[in-house]
């Protein structure tokens, strides 16, 4: 693969026998490591691909993007040089879910649909916000720390530590400026099914804002509820990766003609 695609994903060594493969985008202020582990949860059948943004881990020397649509026009070519002529799916959490929404697009418009997207932990991007009242990446450092403990995403010793924080507010600013300030555009609905997932208790994904992805498709769609707040994941990671795999292992073909509720 050429180099500077590469640099999209985690290094590792493809996997040509796998029958289908996974890529998966990260949330705010997180980088292709949040993803570790992915692989031996999934199987060996599924090839998990973490993407990596720019200005984080391995390339952290890179500026950040604050365009959800840049990352996506900048990252569909190399996924699908990366995909190989297999079949995969798309995986993204929080902010990775709108990054994956976007990248959707720019995949269909080449030619190159993933077989299904698995959105996590965030609202349907036609709502009118994204978010609450409070302008997340312009709040002082104290208060974004605060925000960020809150959400229960990152490590306390992380937090704890002024080095650790002073590489990771950066990103977490320019991961919510993002967020903060997309525009949805309309477009014809996506022709791939898209499965959404949510914590009960995670007050930025209520239940019908999150099924209102179901808008955005003209294929299946299903939206499944965990409990747990907005990283509910973590607790449910075995759930969520057995979603994860048999949306990569299922077809478009394959899909039933109905159209699910929340489960």
């Amino acid at each position: 693969m050429d180099p500077v695609n590469a640099r999209w994903f985690a290094p590792q060594e493809a996997a040509p026998d796998t029958a289908a493969r996974l890529f998966c985008l990260p949330h705010a202020g997180a980088g292709a490591s949040a993803y570790r582990g992915w692989q031996a949860m999934v199987g060996p059948d599924v090839e998990v691909v973490p993407v990596q943004l720019p200005g984080r881990e391995s390339r952290f020397a890179e500026p950040l993007v604050t365009s959800a649509s840049a990352i996506a026009q900048g990252l569909a070519e190399p996924l699908a040089e990366r995909a190989a002529g297999k079949p995969f799916a798309l995986f993204g959490h929080s902010m990775g879910a709108l990054l994956a929404y976007e990248l959707t697009h720019e995949l269909v418009l080449a030619g190159c649909p993933p077989v299904h997207l698995v959105v996590s932990g965030c609202t349907a991007p036609h709502l009118p916000s994204l978010t609450g009242d409070e302008v997340v990446h312009r709040l002082p450092n104290a208060q974004l720390v605060q925000h960020i403990e809150a959400l229960e995403g990152t490590a306390g010793e992380v937090l704890d530590q002024p080095e650790l924080l002073e590489l990771l507010l950066p990103v977490v600013r320019a991961d919510y400026e993002l967020c903060e300030t997309y525009q949805f555009v309309d477009r014809l609905p996506l022709p791939v099914p898209v499965t959404a997932l949510r914590g009960t208790e995670d007050p930025d994904t209520p239940g019908p804002k999150l099924r209102a992805w179901d808008e955005l498709t003209t294929a299946p769609f299903q939206a499944i509820a965990f409990s747990g707040g907005h990283f509910y994941l973590k607790a449910h990671l075995d759930g969520v990766t057995e979603i994860a795999r048999a949306a990569a292992l299922r077809s478009t073909r394959e899909e039933g003609a109905s159209r699910d509720g929340e489960t």
